[in-house]
């Protein structure tokens, strides 16, 4: 199945980096994030973010770890999915990669499994997809 929807940033805050920092030519940063999703997909998540990302050229590659609680298409629960990518000073995206944590939904998203996507249009609406299979 696919549910896709809309969703903003409701908060990112930055986060101290661990240490011994190795120096290299583009910072790494930490940040903690809070999404709300809407439309197919609808509810919040907290996200772990990293990313090695040169801010003069809008260059740069980050990972994410996603804890999501909310709707599918209508069934309620939450699971948690990881994404990463590397963005290019153009606008474009490369090395895309999207998963669902295998054995992490609960309530009716119990068994969720698969992949799924982001984008963001000229605009600057975020559009996210899931791809999924809820193994029943």
């Amino acid at each position: 199945m696919r549910a896709s929807g809309t969703f903003t940033v409701a908060d990112f805050t930055p986060a101290q980096v661990p240490g011994p920092q190795i120096e290299t030519a583009v910072p790494v940063g930490v940040s903690t994030m809070e999404k709300k999703f809407e439309g197919e997909v609808t509810g919040r998540s907290t996200t772990l973010f990293t990313a090695a990302f040169d801010q003069s050229t809008a260059t740069g590659t980050y990972l994410a770890m996603e804890s999501f609680e909310g709707t599918l298409r209508g069934r309620a629960g939450s699971f948690n999915f990881a994404h990463a990518a590397t963005t290019l000073g153009d606008g474009g995206r490369t090395d895309e990669f999207f998963v669902v944590a295998p054995g992490s939904g609960t309530g009716e998203l119990a068994g969720i499994s698969g992949t799924g996507g982001m984008k963001v249009e000229a605009d600057g609406t975020h559009r996210i997809w899931f791809d999924y299979d809820l193994g029943q």
